[in-house]
């Protein structure tokens, strides 16, 4: 087997409206070797993943796909459910998938949902190769197989306090974005709405409370200055220093680096000289900078207090293991390590013991050895600290905390200044308060982790992350997303897009825009491009200062990677015509139009989809439509709107030539069509349609009558305004129109506006992109010699074709044509640009069907042009 195609779809797709990896899958010569013909599979895939069981597939209930396999399926569904079943054996919970014939012998699409994207991806790699092994009777290594993934986990899955907070978002309704693959740096939210987090350091975590928290001799006397009780001690910058202010407090002592976390270079219960100047060593290597204060007596707490309220405690103890009279201290390490409840850094819920110098030190210490027999119930400390990071073990005691102790902790917060903080506290119990006791804060920590609250070795487990998204977004009412408008169709999208968020700006929002062409945000241009997919929209949403999204949406980026966002608040689906068709498995309308959907199926319960009523495809899409249905049709007396505006639907239309809104008995004036530069007093129907939708969809998200019109009467089709979208220059007697119709429904709308516009000649350069069929790019060349009278023909990107022969196929279009149109193919396209420039004449209309349009504009600048035709053609 081989796979041709695999990629991860970053939201709603053409597949699932679930994150979803796509495979594409050539089963070879296992297309003629279905399951029931491979004696013993089922059996030794029952063996091999014993949880597979559990699958219902088509049938409905557990065992349903291994009845499928009995019955007979082939390669590629066995393919998606092995990937989905790995996925589960890593800790994430998935369960959707299908597999889908293509059109292709032996090639399938799998599909198949994933909760992290690098596992969801190397799952469906080795779930290939089992299944071809399978198939084979070859051997199989499924530990390998299940370590290899959790490595890949590991390099890649939130940590568990990250993760909380997350997961608490999400039960909010609030998307997250992952700002980088390999870290917890995450937002919350969307455009200005959004909040950041890194791991539990928030956006509005303080800088100097962390610097605070960072130095623990900073941290000791801004907390001893306020009468919190913490150990007494030193900075010390030398061993000389340290060993003064040992013999000055008096052993037992402890010693720890100023900066430092995870209890790295911390040693504690420090007797004499000698064991000073080793645990000197071990803290000096971490900063050069080492405490030494007096030891406290007492369990080792943790207090974490977020927005000035203790939400969690716990009781932390070092690693340790206990004695049974019979096994060698490094025998009752190694059975420790081996509770499958410990792991490797984060990933379970306890952390595998490490023996390093600190551990070997306090083993002396205890007078033993790695080969000594440990007494009956004796316990070996292992670690000078309890963090779980070392192996040491939690019990949750959030319910046991003295209101007084409470009180301090929360005071500690409001003295640090940090809005999320970790707390240390030495003491014999919390239960009583501190003044009562030997006890002492010997550290706090900004960015403290959650884990031990989440899954405390002992106790109950605290939900902590809705305690920070609580902090972040207080409000539960506001909405942490902000209103995505998403626009597709086949043709008029980019105008669309551009009006819209003209429309929008006019009316006061800092807009975010994504288009063929550009991503603008707050009407600045920072990316210049075809920014139609995912990857634009990702870019707007993070964006701080954006407060509404105009997205375009092309069919290829839905085909290659999904929405990349989980749903918007307007979809609009313009129009359904042949494009593109045999790209992605879409060879038909009715395919290419449920490509369309995924926009208006994307669309929130409380949304609006707006639909074009003078499509029929798009019409009978509306059953895929949530939310609100908006119409906007040039036919208002079409039956379908009649009957939507009867039931107090909105439609926007065109009465008397003048663009309308209608609800139930109600027709509101917008804007006489005559005074919509865009539709050119009319003549371009086109953009009248797509004035229409731009209208009904800033209607959908609050703007009023007034605001559209004012947007409508000034939007230009100018090279600023909508760049390469029927912008007409006049230049020494001659019109120049530039636009980016590459199709043949697009060339029919923009026919009926070049026919009306006076002209001695058409002249006309174009092409097009050459993964359209042949027929399509025929047929294209045989409508530019319909409409012109001399076209001159370049090529674009040839997308797997010869070079020229895309060119050549619409020069065979235009000359099937009968009547005098001229057709010359000039490969380079500022080349057939300046071959045009060079053969009109005044009174002549340019017709540039282009990608540079700026250079087109550059060169058309100066030239004056002659008042005869020249001899070249």
């Amino acid at each position: 087997m081989q796979i041709l195609e695999h990629r991860a779809l970053r939201g709603p797709n053409y597949y699932s409206r679930y994150l979803s990896i796509f495979m594409r899958l050539d089963i070879g010569e296992l297309e003629e070797r279905p399951s029931d013909t491979v004696p013993g599979i089922v059996a030794r895939l029952t063996e091999l993943l014993p949880s597979i069981q559990e699958h219902r597939c088509s049938v409905g209930r557990p065992g349903g796909f291994l009845e499928r396999m009995e019955r007979g399926t082939w390669a590629g569904h066995v393919v998606e459910h092995v990937a989905i079943e790995l996925q589960n054996l890593i800790g994430f919970s998935v369960g959707y998938g299908k597999t889908i014939d293509s059109y292709e012998t032996g090639i399938y699409n799998v599909i198949y949902r994933y909760r992290d994207e690098a596992c969801g991806l190397a799952a469906g790699v080795e779930a290939v190769e089992i299944v071809d092994r399978l198939f084979r009777g070859g051997d199989i290594d499924m530990p390998a197989i299940i370590s290899r993934l959790k490595t890949v986990r590991d390099d890649h899955m939130l940590g568990p306090s990250t993760a909380s907070i997350v997961n608490a978002a999400e039960r909010r309704g609030i998307p997250h974005i992952r700002l980088t693959e390999d870290s917890s740096y995450v937002q919350l939210g969307h455009g200005h709405r959004q909040q950041r987090i890194q791991a539990t350091v928030t956006g509005h975590t303080d800088l100097i409370g962390y610097s605070i928290a960072d130095d623990k001799d900073w941290t000791r006397q801004v907390l001893g200055d306020a009468g919190i009780p913490v150990p007494r001690g030193w900075a010390c910058a030398s061993l000389e220093e340290a060993l003064d202010a040992a013999n000055e407090i008096g052993y037992p002592v402890a010693v720890k680096p100023v900066i430092g976390n995870h209890g790295r270079g911390v040693s504690t219960n420090i007797l004499d000289d000698q064991a000073l100047r080793e645990a000197f060593a071990i803290a000096a290597h971490r900063n050069p900078s080492v405490i030494v204060e007096n030891y406290i007596k007492g369990e080792d707490h943790r207090l974490l207090v977020i927005d000035g309220k203790l939400v969690a405690a716990a009781r932390r103890r070092p690693a340790h293991v206990i004695g049974d009279g019979v096994a060698t201290l490094q025998a009752l390490i190694d059975r420790e390590n081996q509770d499958p409840r410990r792991g490797i850094g984060h990933e379970n819920l306890l952390t595998r013991i490490q023996i390093d110098e600190q551990s070997l030190r306090l083993i002396e210490q205890q007078h033993l050895t790695l080969d000594s027999v440990v007494p009956h119930d004796a316990v070996v400390l292992l670690k000078p600290t309890a963090n779980l990071s070392t192996g040491g073990t939690a019990t949750d005691i959030t319910e046991d905390v003295h209101p007084e102790v409470k009180y301090v902790a929360e005071r500690i917060a409001r003295l640090i200044g940090l809005d999320i903080i970790g707390i240390d506290l030495l003491a014999e119990t919390l239960t009583e308060p501190l003044e009562d006791q030997s006890a002492a804060v010997v550290e706090v920590n900004a960015g403290p982790g959650f884990r031990m609250h989440l899954s405390p070795t002992h106790g109950k487990g605290r939900d902590i992350g809705p305690h920070v998204v609580d902090m972040l977004f207080p409000d539960s009412e506001t909405n942490a997303r902000i209103p995505i408008i998403a626009v597709t169709g086949t043709n008029g999208k980019t105008t669309t897009v551009r009006l819209l968020s003209h429309l929008l700006r006019q009316a006061g929002r800092n807009v975010g825009m994504a288009c063929t062409g550009s991503i603008e945000i707050d009407n600045h241009v920072i990316m210049r491009g075809d920014y139609s997919g995912p990857q634009a929209a990702n870019i707007v949403l993070r964006e701080p200062t954006v407060e509404t999204a105009v997205l375009e949406v092309a069919r290829g980026g839905i085909m290659r990677r999904g929405l990349g966002f989980d749903e918007c608040d307007v979809g609009v689906l313009l129009n359904i015509a042949s494009d593109h068709l045999g790209e992605h498995d879409i060879h038909t309308l009715d395919e290419l139009a449920r490509c369309k959907t995924v926009v208006i199926d994307a669309v929130c319960k409380t949304g609006t989809a707006v639909l074009n009523a003078d499509d029929p495809r798009v019409l009978a899409a509306q059953e895929w439509a949530r939310g609100d249905i908006i119409f906007f049709t040039l036919d208002p007396d079409s039956r379908a709107i009649r009957q939507h505006v009867r039931d107090h639907g909105v439609a926007f239309t065109v009465h008397n030539e003048c663009i309308v809104m209608r609800q139930g008995h109600i027709e509101a004036a917008v804007i006489p069509v005559e005074n919509v530069p865009i539709t050119f007093e009319g003549h371009a129907r086109f953009n009248v349609a797509n004035a229409l939708a731009a209208s009904a969809a800033a209607y959908a998200v609050g703007l009023s009558i007034g605001d559209i019109q004012m947007g409508l009467q000034t939007f230009h089709p100018t090279p600023g305004q909508n760049p390469g979208r029927t912008n007409l220059i006049e230049a020494d007697g001659m019109k120049v129109l530039i636009d980016y119709g590459h199709n043949v429904p697009a060339l029919e709308a923009l026919s009926e506006l070049v026919g009306r516009i006076p002209a001695n000649r058409r002249i006309s350069v174009a092409s097009a992109p050459g993964n359209r069929r042949d027929e399509d790019l025929f047929d294209l060349g045989a409508l530019l010699a319909r409409m012109h009278d001399v076209v001159f023909i370049y090529e674009t990107d040839p997308r797997g074709r010869p070079v020229g022969e895309a060119a050549g196929l619409l020069r065979d279009g235009a000359e099937s044509v009968t009547g005098a149109c001229q057709v010359e193919i000039v490969m380079d396209e500022h080349e057939a640009v300046d071959r045009a420039f060079d053969v009109a004449t005044k009174g002549d209309l340019l017709v540039l069907l282009i990608d540079d349009i700026s250079g087109a504009i550059e060169r058309l600048k100066g030239r004056r042009f002659p008042s005869v035709m020249a001899d070249a053609i």
